[in-house]
């Protein structure tokens, strides 16, 4: 995908998507929808196939599907880290603030928060569930889905049963792991591998289509995360 050529294509045509920086952001997203209004197009505020269609015709210039706008931010914060002890990392404290979310500090759980993030600042208009931070809460986000590329996946902690979750993004997978983009893991946002025997359950945002690209291969090498708090 390459979001700063839908920017370029979107400017062109007197959109305004903010900076041509290639970050798929709200005011991206608003210029997309903008544009959709203007052309009679169903308003997603995603670039879909028909979008992206009369995104080259009209600005003749080459716009990729940008359909998994809330995994390439994801993409993006990688080794983002708390901080140990005090200050806090104001780039972690920002997205509770953007998300108007009480957050006492970085050396809470923040795997849900960064999901939160991710969704939020790419698909403003996506409903996300009841106390985000809960990894469990987000067995209610948006729609089912199998895993795939940018799935949010959800993982028991400690017990099935119990309360106590983790919540990231499907990258790819190996016979016995899924490999999980997400935060609060080493205590930064990484890829680690989750066994597939803790999986709850896979969840897709109710306003993007899925794409049903099916499993990515990935190498299982090393260790099996047990405890991503």
């Amino acid at each position: 995908m390459n979001v700063r050529n839908i920017q370029r294509s979107l400017k062109k045509l007197g959109f305004e998507p903010g900076p041509i920086d290639g970050i798929w952001g709200r005011r991206t997203a608003n210029a997309v929808e903008a544009f959709q209004e203007e052309h009679g197009l169903p308003l997603t505020g995603l670039v879909d196939p028909r979008t992206e269609r009369h995104l080259i015709s009209l600005a003749g210039k080459e716009s990729n599907d940008a359909s998994l706008v809330w995994f390439e931010e994801a993409e993006r914060l990688r080794n983002t880290k708390e901080f140990a002890g005090d200050p806090n990392n104001p780039v972690i404290m920002d997205w509770a603030d953007d998300l108007d979310i009480h957050y006492p500090g970085d050396d809470v759980a923040w795997c849900g928060l960064f999901v939160g993030h991710c969704v939020a600042a790419t698909l403003p208009k996506e409903p996300l569930p009841n106390n985000p931070l809960g990894a469990r809460q987000w067995l209610k986000f948006g729609k089912k889905v199998e895993p795939e590329p940018g799935a949010i996946l959800v993982f028991w902690r400690g017990s099935r049963n119990g309360w106590k979750g983790h919540v990231g993004f499907y990258e790819a997978e190996d016979s016995k792991a899924f490999h999980v983009l997400g935060g609060n893991q080493s205590d930064k946002v990484c890829t680690t591998r989750i066994a597939k025997s803790r999986l709850l359950g896979a969840r897709w945002p109710a306003s993007a289509l899925v794409l049903n690209g099916g499993p990515v291969a990935g190498t299982a090498d090393g260790e099996l995360s047990t405890d991503e708090a």
